[in-house]
């Protein structure tokens, strides 16, 4: 067993109540509270149970309610954080309801959705605050039978005393252990002694989604709310000029149209505080359609913006990034010139080891190639949407974020009201893929309640969404080898940007298994606006690498597992660097056990396969992708996926997730595409961007987990960005082409 420290501990407990009629409610800090908290316990409840952010009930009966407080976004952590809290209390799950907490920065820290961190940052706390209650259950149920708290036992949600055949469930001693001090540590279990962390739980929001239940922020109605919508610039670089809204008024269940700033030229920007448009035009109505219409028959003149610099912050530290946000009409050609041309002109140099450039010079061969990627929109299911009702300083909110505690910031700074005066209620989220992590359109929600001094809910409509988003970076990666005349990697290059930001991670594989080492790096400015993608950066350096380590073990006659694996056993004995950000033997462990189970060197039949391993997101995902051509049409027989992210909490659930981020990419890396022309979105709706069918997704995916014991790490994110590769150098293997530019079926020459 591990002991662990609590009530001394960064992440401790809050305060512990008794219950009216007998029950227990123990509040903890599920995710690194940095507070000290003081709070003496109390010793009565209210015949209700009050919202808090973070604790666990005990109610008389011995029905336990665990309030789940990150976002659920599909990644299930609704079900699996209040599964570790359930195995350390050692209750029984059948007996456990979840329920969505609310946001409260008092109680959490991290209420987010990101990063594939939920799991990881929590499972110390969710342990502890599962084991603390049991601990003090244990405690109560000694005092009351007279015996030392060391020969208590528990089973299942009940107490044991087997020297004198006593016991008692967890609801009889609720009461007690409330008033029981919490203890200083606590004794976590064992990982073999685990009975619900590691097994197949259902998902607690499984009926309720199949039954239409409301769960979604769409789904939010309440008397006297009015609909509104906004309209947007029709092109990046431009601006409100005027509006005549005259006609608009007067048209049927319209209530006003107004313009509204959504941040101030001022505002002291965070980082997710991104907003594609500052001034927009609102349309409040009695109806959706009603809106709708009228957003038609608005009159507007826009004209260009001059460029302008403003600063962002980056949660909060003290220094600031100037950005310069460039006016005119941008094209896509137009960026990817130059983007050529900051590739060759302006690279930084981010790493280098040994001596690259003699490496080049004095190598046998050199293979250099470019790879490229467009913009992606993330289209979340659910068209972005949020309640507000804002009056008398209060603002209460409800919608889907992913980064609920950073939005609550900026409401509170942007309406000039006290974080304290504002609630914000946290829906399922109908995707969010890092989208609702730039939460403008709650603010915009927020603007139009404040001056319609009523309810409203905004919508976005799917056109809104796709033309005024929040983009997927523009990408390029230009990748050199160098080899001797034995065919050896002696040299290695990799120069990489993009629109704002840079998808170079210097200090990841191959860095550190080869000698001779470099990587630069570059940005182009830009007034379309980017954002987080599902598996930021990596969702396509993982793509343009590992497609060009598999044209390297083909141009050098090596298997492409046997290549990878070469390399990371060099990293392994003899690393190159310090900065190295990878472990070789758990990136050498998932390509040995996707080696295996997709019978690699023993593969039968037709099929065309790839290969492709990553890390990123702290775990690392390795995928076998075999594919057919049936008379020109792609059949993708089979996806054989190997990951290491620690222990699995829900295997049900997270295969499920690694099934999805499957799905996702191939279907971004074959069609997706978002593309402008003079600032404006070529595709505006499903009709011109494409999207993966269900009869295209793979016909079998199979998903296996590296069995270990380190404490689990991402996984929402981390088996996306290898398929990319796996499907283009599987295409190569079926057509001899090789694949540089996404979405690799632009031409539907390839197939033939």
């Amino acid at each position: 067993m591990t002991t662990i420290k609590t009530s001394h501990n960064r992440r401790s407990f809050l305060k512990a109540s008794a219950l009216s009629g007998g029950g227990m409610l123990l509040g903890f800090s599920w995710l690194a509270s940095c507070q000290t908290k003081t709070d003496e316990a109390t010793i009565s409840m209210p015949e209700e149970w009050y919202d808090f952010n973070s604790y666990l009930k005990i109610g008389e009966n011995g029905v336990v309610t665990i309030l789940s407080p990150n976002p659920e976004g599909g990644q299930n952590i609704k079900t699996s954080m209040p599964m570790i809290v359930a195995e350390e209390l050692d209750v029984d799950w059948k007996d456990v309801i979840v329920e969505q907490a609310p946001l409260n920065t008092e109680l959490y820290q991290r209420q987010f959705i990101g990063g594939s961190n939920a799991i990881r940052f929590g499972w110390e706390a969710l342990r502890m605050a599962g084991a603390t209650a049991r601990q003090m259950l244990r405690e109560a149920a000694a005092q009351a039978w007279q015996v030392p708290a060391s020969e208590i036992t528990t089973e299942a949600g009940v107490l044991y005393h087997n020297p004198s055949g006593k016991s008692a469930d967890y609801g009889e001693m609720a009461s007690s252990a409330a008033l029981i001090p919490v203890p200083e540590e606590v004794q976590l279990k064992a990982l073999d002694d685990f009975k619900i962390i590691g097994t197949s739980r259902k998902n607690v929001d499984g009926k309720k989604i199949v039954t239409g239940q409301p769960l979604f922020g769409i789904d939010v109605n309440r008397e006297g709310m009015a609909i509104a919508m906004v309209v947007h610039p029709p092109a990046f670089g431009m601006k409100l000029q005027s509006i005549d809204e005259s006609s608009v008024k007067a048209m049927p269940g319209i209530q006003d149209v107004f313009t509204i700033k959504v941040l101030d030229d001022d505002f002291e920007r965070q980082h997710f505080d991104t907003c594609t448009f500052l001034e927009v035009v609102a349309i409040v109505g009695n109806s959706t359609w009603e809106v709708m219409q009228a957003k038609k028959a608005l009159d507007i003149q826009w004209e260009p913006f001059e460029s302008y610099t403003e600063e962002r912050r980056f949660y909060g530290r003290p220094s600031s990034q100037k950005l310069t946000i460039p006016s005119g009409l941008e094209s896509s050609s137009n960026q990817l010139a130059r983007m050529g041309q900051m590739a060759s002109e302006k690279s930084n140099v981010v790493r280098r080891d040994g001596d690259p450039e003699s490496a080049f010079k004095n190598a046998a061969r050199v293979i250099e190639r470019t790879y490229t990627a467009p913009y992606l929109a993330h289209n979340c299911m659910e068209p972005m949407n949020f309640y507000a009702d804002v009056s008398d300083g209060h603002a209460h909110l409800i919608g889907p974020l992913q980064k609920a505690e950073l939005t609550e910031q900026t409401l509170s700074a942007r309406l000039g009201i006290p974080l304290e005066n504002i609630h914000i209620e946290m829906t399922r989220l109908g995707g969010g893929y890092g989208r609702r992590s730039y939460a403008h359109w709650a603010v915009e929600a927020a603007l139009i309640s404040k001056k319609m001094a009523k309810p409203v809910k905004l919508i976005y409509t799917r056109e809104d969404d796709m033309t005024g988003g929040i983009y997927r970076p523009l990408y390029q990666a230009t990748y050199r080898a160098a080899l001797d005349e034995d065919n050896n990697l002696i040299g290695f290059h990799v120069n990489a940007g993009g629109n704002l930001e840079s998808p170079l991670y210097a200090n990841r594989f191959p860095a550190g298994a080869v000698e001779n080492y470099l990587a630069e790096s570059w940005t182009i400015n830009s007034n379309i606006t980017i954002g987080s993608f599902r598996a930021p950066r990596s969702n396509f350096i993982a793509s343009a690498e590992q497609s060009f380590l598999d044209e390297i073990a083909d141009e050098t006659g090596k298997d492409p597992i046997e290549f990878r694996l070469e390399l990371l056993d060099q990293a392994k004995a003899k690393p190159v660097g310090e900065r190295n950000d990878y472990d070789a033997d758990r990136y050498a462990g998932v390509l040995k056990l996707v080696r295996e189970k997709s019978n690699w060197v023993n593969s039968e039949g037709n099929l065309s396969r790839g290969v492709s391993v990553y890390f990123c997101h702290n775990s690392y995902s390795a995928q076998v992708l075999d594919l057919t051509l049936d008379e020109g049409k792609l059949v993708i027989e089979r996806v054989c996926c190997a990951v290491d992210c620690g222990i699995v909490v829900n295997p049900d659930a997270a295969t499920n997730l690694a099934e999805g981020a499957i799905v996702d990419g191939i279907g971004n890396a074959l069609y997706g595409e978002l593309t402008f022309k003079d600032g404006v979105p070529e595709q505006s709706n499903f009709h011109q961007y494409r999207m993966i069918r269900m009869s295209e997704a793979p016909k079998q995916i199979d998903v296996h987990f590296v069995q270990n014991s380190i404490d689990p790490t991402g996984l929402g994110e981390p088996t996306f960005p290898p398929v990319f590769a796996a499907l283009a150098n599987a295409l190569y293997k079926a057509t001899g082409t090789r694949l540089y530019h996404q979405p690799f079926l632009k031409d539907q020459q390839l197939l033939g």
